[in-house]
């Protein structure tokens, strides 16, 4: 199929899979895999050596249009759990149709900063929530492509688990 993915048509994001948080853009996490920089005797220069399986630090961030008892309440020092559901445009060029696929992230998360905005008559308040994630998973039309948990040393990419000698070599 000469497959060619365009946007993502819309999505809703929910606490604890089943309450809707209501309207919002979110701002997802990077993987900045962790390097320690090689140099010396037998390399002509310096190496940013990735360390597998390790993170920086992950943020989420939620962008309401105005304060909300929602936006509140996600400022609770605890774990959230936030998923995401979306649904994104594939257009199959060799049929001519396009389709729907859907895709979802879940996250474990805990806040680190809460945003109240502005008020500025006629527009938003622009109220803003930060994450630090612990755990995330995404899956694509049902397929998981990535999960990391920080807290439990998994790491997989594509079905392959790159922590899982190093759980084993830890003893956990």
């Amino acid at each position: 199929m000469n497959r060619v993915d365009q946007l993502l048509t819309n999505f809703a994001v929910y606490e604890d899979a089943t309450n809707w948080i209501g309207v919002a853009d979110v701002e997802l996490p990077s993987f900045e895999i962790l390097t320690e920089t090689l140099k010396g005797a037998g390399l002509a220069g310096e190496i940013a050596s990735p360390v597998k399986g390790h993170y920086g630090s992950q943020t989420l961030k939620i962008n309401f249009r105005t304060v909300t008892a929602d936006a509140v309440r996600l400022s609770e020092t605890k774990v959230h759990s936030i998923d995401l559901r979306g649904s994104q445009q594939i257009f199959d060029a060799g049929k001519g149709e396009y389709r729907d696929q859907p895709i979802v992230i879940k996250t474990r998360c805990v806040p680190t900063n809460f945003s109240t905005g502005k008020f500025g008559v006629g527009a938003p308040t622009e109220t803003a929530n930060e994450f630090e994630v612990h755990y995330i998973k995404i899956a694509v039309d049902g397929k998981t492509l990535r999960e990391f948990d920080k807290l439990n040393f998994v790491s997989i990419v594509n079905g392959k688990d790159e922590l899982e000698e190093v759980r084993k070599n830890l003893g956990l």
